[in-house]
């Protein structure tokens, strides 16, 4: 039968490319390590050359990331970076500061409000309303934990 599944997967298999799982995997463990190592840089820079605590000095350096890749994706050198690396590049807060330029920077040619500002939050947008869903149905169910127990 040409429609058979298992056929089709059979005959397909000599013509599909490998995939270097192992590669890829090295790629994106050692970019999203330099991204880490990066933060780690930033964050140390925070707390010696403006004398924040460890406890304060995470918002500023979270920021920090978020500016340099936005503005890494809006001069092309992020998708560079994300080809090469894979999900080392998504994973970190990096990765999300990708995802929302480069959707505002795809709609610039329609204005500056009905383009880059509709668009900034439209794939940050779900992933935002799910956090604090997320976090508003697990502060509940806490809630009735503590007063289980």
């Amino acid at each position: 039968m040409l429609n058979d599944p298992k056929n089709y997967s059979k005959n397909i298999k000599p013509f599909q490319p490998r995939v270097p799982y192992f590669m890829n995997c090295l790629k994106a463990f050692f970019v999203g390590g330099l991204i880490c190592l990066a933060g780690q840089c930033i964050q140390t820079g925070y707390i010696y050359f403006f004398h924040f605590t460890k406890q304060s000095a995470g918002d500023p350096t979270a920021a920090t990331l978020i500016l340099i890749s936005a503005l890494m994706t809006g001069f092309g050198f992020y998708d560079k970076i994300a080809r090469f690396a894979g999900a080392g590049s998504i994973v970190p807060v990096t990765g999300f500061a990708n995802s929302i330029t480069s959707a505002a920077l795809e709609h610039k040619n329609e204005g500056i409000v009905l383009g880059i500002a509709t668009n900034l939050f439209s794939l940050a947008g779900a992933v935002i309303v799910f956090g604090v869903v997320s976090a508003a149905v697990l502060g509940i169910i806490r809630l009735f934990i503590e007063q289980i127990f």
